[in-house]
């Protein structure tokens, strides 16, 4: 850094005070001054151990290197070619072109998200999956659908639908309006269509009435419908949460051992690597080995939709905020507990065998994803990385 060498070679110059922490600290130690009417008002250096890395950094150490902005934090412990963000602020989510959001269309939404005439049978609706009670999620390790069908997959929640780049744990929707078709027609959930569920709708003069005030017209479609649904879950951003509250800048918003998980989280718990930037997700695939490749309960996941042996196995990785609240984990709920995928995640994540004959024209055998490897954190380390998921 042409700033420390500057200040190692000519040790009376003064170090600035508006230099970044690393830069200040690393100044000091190299033998540089403060200005005199720098010392009374400038940042504390940061200790030479907590730039260096330590291991096992005290509270005071990790106050200090996670006291600026998240833009000056140390780089994250992440693989070779991993194409990581920084943990940011969350914004609000990207609104399309077609359908800006309104609060009359949110309103819409909200009503339509509640209705369970969108189903076949009448009795099922979008919040049947997606409870707000349960981080618009279901609490169940599959959802139950028309006729009380299991689904095959886990309810992911909806609360941070708006920032996903792709939909569902497959990915096989793109945007959220086409999202808020699917469970309509699929045969284990809602069992109808959306056509029939708009020709539904058109009968109660309400709806009618609403429709019209939204969208200028009283057609009640099917992509009108859609459009009203997914603005009402591009609403449903979460709030400020503790986290948010640290990263604007109040430091006891987070208590030591929160602390502690975090820098743990963003480390040697390696989990930058996929769960980065402001929505902690890193909007790809990645096979986690619960696949159950050639059982019963097979998911090949992202194959079914590319057909691509690359993406058998894959899921999407979801966003980690508000994941406390979304229990069980996984994309087929097989993990109850936080505490439980931690455990998961420390040991290497599944292992497989591939079976020594497979059957002719089987699916490809999901190779194991290279982030995947056993982390050796000791119990107190992942209770620490747990509190800090809890503040999200």
């Amino acid at each position: 850094m042409a700033i420390v060498s500057d200040c190692a070679n000519r040790r009376r110059r003064p170090c600035h005070r508006r230099w970044p922490p690393a830069a200040l600290a690393l100044c000091l130690a190299l033998g540089g001054s403060l200005p005199v009417d720098a010392r009374r008002d400038a940042a504390p250096a940061v200790p030479l151990d907590c730039q260096a890395g330590a291991v096992e950094p005290g509270a005071d150490c990790l106050r200090r290197l996670y006291a600026p902005p998240s833009t000056q934090w140390p780089t994250p412990h992440v693989d070779p070619g991993v194409d990581w963000q920084e943990l940011a602020p969350l914004p609000p989510p990207p609104q399309p072109r077609d359908n800006p959001t309104t609060p009359g269309k949110v309103a819409l939404g909200e009503r339509l998200f509640n209705e369970p005439r969108l189903s076949r049978s009448g009795q099922i609706a979008c919040a049947s999956c997606h409870e707000r009670d349960l981080g618009f999620a279901d609490g169940r390790r599959v959802s139950f659908g028309h006729d009380r069908q299991p689904g095959r997959r886990n309810a992911p929640s909806v609360a941070m639908a708006g920032h996903a780049q792709t939909l569902f744990w497959d990915g096989r929707a793109t945007t959220l309006e086409d999202q808020a078709r699917a469970p309509i027609a699929d045969p284990r959930e809602m069992a109808f269509s959306v056509d029939a569920a708009a020709a539904r709708l058109r009968q109660d003069a309400s709806y009618r009435r609403q429709f019209a005030a939204v969208f200028g017209n009283e057609r009640v479609d099917s992509r009108q419908l859609a459009q009203a649904i997914a603005a009402f879950e591009r609403s449903l951003t979460p709030v400020r949460n503790r986290f948010d509250r640290f990263l604007g800048g109040q430091s006891r918003a987070l208590d030591d051992q929160q602390l502690s998980g975090l820098h743990l989280f963003r480390t040697r718990g390696g989990c930058m690597n996929c769960h980065g930037g402001p929505a902690l997700t890193d909007n790809a695939f990645h096979n986690l080995g619960l696949h159950l490749h050639g059982r019963a309960r097979q998911d090949l996941g992202r194959y079914e939709v590319t057909g691509d042996a690359a993406d058998s196995g894959r899921f999407r990785t979801p966003s980690l905020r508000g994941v406390a609240g979304t229990a069980p984990y996984m994309h087929n709920g097989m993990l109850p507990r936080l505490d439980s995928v931690l455990a998961f995640y420390n040991v290497g994540g599944g292992k497989p065998r591939a079976p020594v004959m497979p059957a002719t024209g089987a699916p490809p055998f999901p190779q194991p994803d290279p982030l995947l490897r056993p982390l050796g954190l000791q119990r107190d380390e992942l209770q620490a990385i747990e509190a800090f998921l809890r503040t999200l």
